[in-house]
């Protein structure tokens, strides 16, 4: 790959999750501040990008990949997503706020699998190149939360300005990108959406593996949606920026997991991630800005381990498991039932949870932290109990 191939490929990365940084992290916040959302408003919002999820699929394999370049795709998609991320902050209603957000993130979600396809196009060795490439859209979504937290915009609709002026960046920068025409048979929506890996499910520890990883969509849901309206009515400064921690951490984590993957098996894994989830709420529910800021940034680091360890080693645990023929078919399958349809049930699931313990003008966030803490206690339990892989499995043949 040529050095100007990778700086576009590494800015396209960059830009990419720089843009769903930028609004995403704190929407939660300036519903409430703007829109006075309800708890289940706020969850309806992030719903919306479960929902693509679910239906994004079928746009790039029955629509983009056939018919057009992936780049000019892209950049249509980029370009007028930046003009309904402007339109968002004209809204007044959360119930019109959540159809704007809902026609965005159709818009948006299609381009993470069009960027993967420009990026894995040009590479001679995908395995050792897309990881460096790919780093760039974590450190482009670093930035976004740093510079959001710093400039203290977390309250304001700058946050949606800042997104789509780069969303019209990178809308642009697509129509210079190395071309990626489209492919002539893909298999369409079928395929995507992972239709053919159906057949895992007669092997009872993926189907445990999977149920799990449905239900740990619940608390899950619960970080991406109040994590940072929790520190900020909680008064913890530069929330936005902190955050971004987890994010370093997910670097630094995601870097032990080929070395681990192999040496203590994928259920030792998969369990340290699940207990990693009931750690962060724990420190949530106890932390605070006086005795225990420790705690809070303890939360906030974890999502590397509560992350990596369970979602990233998830889709490996789902490749080794599905074998090269239909490993595309099994990853759209995981995506589609953990981003799709279990955080579309932790959304909703989330909001309702914290709407019922509003008190006044605040909340009780130790008993709304307490229930993801027991949601992942009992997928913990549930895992431990049910999940028996062989050994010769784990070990050697993962």
């Amino acid at each position: 790959m040529k050095a100007k191939t990778g700086v576009l490929l590494a800015s396209m990365m960059f830009f990419q999750y720089f843009i769903w940084g930028a609004w995403y992290v704190t929407m939660g916040t300036y519903m409430v501040a703007h829109l006075n959302a309800s708890g289940v408003e706020i969850g309806a919002a992030y719903s919306a990008l479960a929902i693509a999820t679910m239906i994004s699929p079928f746009f790039v394999g029955m629509i983009a990949d056939r018919f057009f370049a992936a780049q000019r795709i892209m950049g249509v998609l980029h370009l007028v997503g930046a003009i309904l991320l402007l339109l968002a902050t004209r809204i007044e209603s959360s119930h019109t706020f959540y159809w704007v957000i809902l026609f965005y993130s159709l818009l948006y979600m299609p381009t993470i699998a069009l960027s993967n396809s420009v990026a894995f196009s040009q590479m001679t060795d995908p395995g050792k190149q897309f990881p460096w490439i790919r780093v760039f859209g974590t450190l482009g979504w670093i930035v976004a939360g740093v510079l959001i937290g710093q400039l203290g915009i977390e309250k304001t609709s700058s946050t949606f300005y800042m997104a789509a002026t780069v969303s019209t960046g990178l809308g642009l920068l697509s129509f210079i990108l190395p071309n990626t025409p489209p492919k002539a048979d893909t298999g369409g929506a079928s395929k995507a959406f992972g239709t053919e890996a159906f057949f895992l499910f007669k092997e009872r520890p993926y189907l445990i593996f999977f149920i799990a990883a449905i239900m740990v969509c619940i608390p899950l849901s619960f970080y991406y949606g109040f994590a940072n309206p929790f520190l900020n009515e909680i008064h913890f400064a530069n929330a936005a920026s902190k955050m971004t921690l987890g994010q370093v951490s997910e670097a630094v984590f995601i870097l032990a997991i080929p070395f681990l993957f192999n040496r203590i098996g994928v259920k030792k894994m998969l369990l340290m991630g699940m207990t990693a989830w009931i750690l962060r709420y724990i420190f949530f529910a106890y932390g605070n800005i006086e005795a225990n800021t420790w705690m809070l940034y303890a939360g906030i680091i974890l999502h590397g381990i509560c992350y990596d360890f369970f979602f990233v080693t998830g889709y490996m645990y789902t490749e080794k498991k599905a074998g090269e023929k239909i490993k595309n078919a099994a990853q759209g399958l995981f995506t589609f039932a953990t981003y799709g349809v279990g955080m579309f049930i932790g959304t909703w699931f989330s909001g309702y949870i914290v709407d019922q313990n509003k008190t006044g003008e605040t909340h009780n966030w130790q008993n709304i932290w307490y229930v993801p803490a027991y949601i992942a206690l009992g997928v913990l339990i549930y895992f431990i109990i049910f999940f028996k892989e062989k050994k010769a499995v784990s070990e050697t043949s993962l």
